[in-house]
């Protein structure tokens, strides 16, 4: 167990994590020349394609240092805030964390975070100093910045280019020199924490674990703790780039596990693998239960596929731990799942993998944020709100509440004008300003989650060309002012489209969605009416017209009330139309409410 490592790789987005473990892989040659390529642990090609490390990734590597074989288990995490509950079950696998820092860009928000989560969990820290070999890079200024966040020496950074892996061998030897070799007895019995599973449709789960005690061989029976079923070890190994098949994956180690289990549901991240005939009596302390941020909607396009949906959301929750559904079902799209996401990132993602891994063609409503309301009858018990549609009726309300979260903002100080006034537009209070250099400046502001779930990662990358970086967490719920807009198409509520908003933003918003819906939706045979609605009382309206024929056109001549006759007689066909008319939405009027600025 002494020539053990287990470290993960923790930065900000784009700091250079990705091309960092690429080198790594490649000095210790763990991969053939044969198998290079560009983020090789990104696996996905939803991952390759956008440049971003979604899912974090277990591989092993062995490195010889002054005559002794080491193993180094190296996890690689996701740098973008949505995914921070990757980056949290991956710190908890390890020992270590290579903190990478750009040498261009310095610390970033995400920075920041992540390192709280890697102290929380008393890992020791190394600071390296990517992409040192850029023409913009500053490593002077950089490495001050790093030695006042950490308290570290300056001797303590390792300077380095994930490029053209300069510095490599300066990491490895850190890895072992700094880190320490977990701490673990093969004589107890098993303990082992899941920190990932992967659904396979060949041999069913494969689950990826770490052993604090203890040593789990082939063919030994198993228990996992939470659901109390009981397995047969099939297969156990290490996760190289293809999975090695070992007889035993002892202490201190991280591996993966076959037991031919079928259910999603008997498999749970955080949970704890004993032997069946000698438990462990304390299970480990797994991680905390993932909290949603964002709550929408997902329909498949058929009803039809409801069954087929269902299966595909519980192989990728397998996968995704942070995914969070329940059944529901809508006047205007029939059954589906009301879903919880991490962000708006997490969803699309989540909407892209169900179409590229599962075929499944779904509808996603707008997204909104859950809510807390309290009656009148009873004002301190909460009823929650996911779906703007169980909201209870206005007149029995005491108060509403919504989340607000605790915003972090490091940007240039020439854009702290533009910041500020966006943050304010979306009800933000600023709490603190302070300037961590000359240039760079840290924004904290208290802001409703509502506000900052659609548009507001966008604007803020527009208004500081791309120089802020954005990272946020929940502060708790406060009473706002807020009201539910009902959009009606032809008098008719369409449930999807209703939203939770403040009292002072439902006008100008109700009347954008109005005019949006209208370029949208197709004309019919019918006048269509698009009103937006607070209970009772309108507050916007747009029409769109009918696709007309024209039955003047044979009268050419005589008396005018000849027109008027057979104009009526289409007015009153038109009426009748309405009346049994059914209006098709299309996917993209439900996600047109997130770009009502475009």
């Amino acid at each position: 167990m002494k020539k053990i490592r287990n470290f993960c790789i923790i930065a900000h987005i784009d700091h250079g994590k990705s091309t960092l473990a690429d080198r790594l892989l490649e000095f210790t040659h763990t991969i053939t020349d044969r198998e290079k390529k560009d983020q090789l642990l990104d696996s996905m090609d939803l991952e390759r394609e956008r440049g971003i490390t979604i899912k974090s990734h277990a591989i092993q590597m062995e490195y010889m240092y002054k005559g002794e074989n080491y193993i180094l288990n190296l996890i690689d995490t996701p740098g973008h805030v949505d995914f921070s509950y990757e980056v949290s079950r991956s710190i908890a696998a390890c020992e270590g964390a290579l903190l990478i820092v750009d040498a261009a860009q310095s610390i970033q928000a995400q920075t920041i975070s992540n390192l709280y989560l890697a102290l929380e969990n008393d890992l020791e820290i190394i600071p390296i100093l990517n992409k040192v070999d850029l023409p913009s890079a500053n490593p002077e200024e950089v490495s001050d910045d790093i030695v006042n966040l950490l308290g570290c020496k300056l001797d303590d950074i390792i300077h380095a280019s994930g490029k053209t892996g300069f510095g490599v061998e300066a990491i490895l030897e850190a890895i072992i020199e700094r880190i320490p070799h977990p701490k673990g007895n093969e004589d107890e019995p098993l303990q082992a924490l899941i920190f990932d599973s992967v659904y396979n449709s060949f041999r069913g789960i494969e689950t990826y674990f770490k052993v604090l005690n203890g040593v789990i061989k082939k063919g030994q029976k198993i228990k996992f703790l939470a659901t109390g079923k009981e397995y047969f070890a099939e297969e156990v190994g290490t996760l190289k780039l293809t999975q090695v098949k070992k007889d035993a994956v002892k202490a201190g180690d991280v591996g993966y596990l076959i037991s031919g289990i079928k259910v999603a549901k008997e498999v749970k991240v955080g949970d704890t693998i004993t032997d069946a005939l000698n438990p462990t009596t304390k299970p480990i302390a797994g991680f905390e239960d993932v909290k949603p941020m964002v709550f929408a909607g997902i329909y498949p396009v058929d009803t039809e596929d409801y069954e087929e949906l269902r299966n595909s959301m519980e192989k990728l929750q397998l996968n995704d731990a942070s995914l969070v559904y329940v059944p529901e079902s809508s006047a205007a799209l029939g059954f589906g799942f009301r879903c919880g996401f991490l962000g708006m990132l997490h969803m699309e993602i989540i909407q892209e993998r169900l179409e590229r891994e599962f075929d499944m063609t779904v509808i996603t409503t707008v997204p909104n944020v859950s809510y807390n309301a309290y009656i009148k009858k009873d004002p301190t018990k909460a009823i929650v709100v996911n779906n703007p549609t169980d909201l209870p009726d206005p007149s029995r309300i005491d108060r509403v509440e919504e989340p607000f979260i605790k915003a972090t903002i490091i940007t240039k100080s020439e854009f702290v004008g533009n910041i500020m006034t966006l943050c304010i537009e979306k009800r933000g209070l600023i709490k603190n300003q302070s300037y961590l250099t000359t240039e760079r400046v840290e924004l904290i502001f208290e802001m409703p989650l509502a506000e900052i779930v659609f548009d507001f990662y966008d604007r803020l990358k527009t208004v500081s060309k791309g120089y802020a970086s954005f990272d946020y967490h929940p502060i708790g719920m406060r009473q706002s002012n807020l009201v539910k807009v009902d959009i009606l198409l032809n008098s008719q509520t369409v449930d999807a489209l209703s939203s939770l908003m403040h009292q002072d933003n439902a006008q100008s918003i109700g009347k954008k969605m109005c005019e949006k819906l209208r370029q949208l939706i197709p004309r019919q045979q019918f006048d269509i009416p698009i009103q937006a609605a607070i209970g009772a009382k309108i507050i916007s309206r747009e029409t769109i017209k009918a696709l007309r024929k024209d039955v003047t056109a044979k009268c050419y001549g005589g008396d005018i009330s000849r027109k008027r006759k057979l104009l009526e007689k289409q007015k009153k066909g038109k009426k009748r139309m309405r009346m049994v008319g059914n209006v098709e939405i299309p996917q993209e009027a439900f996600m047109a409410v997130l770009k009502l600025n475009d």
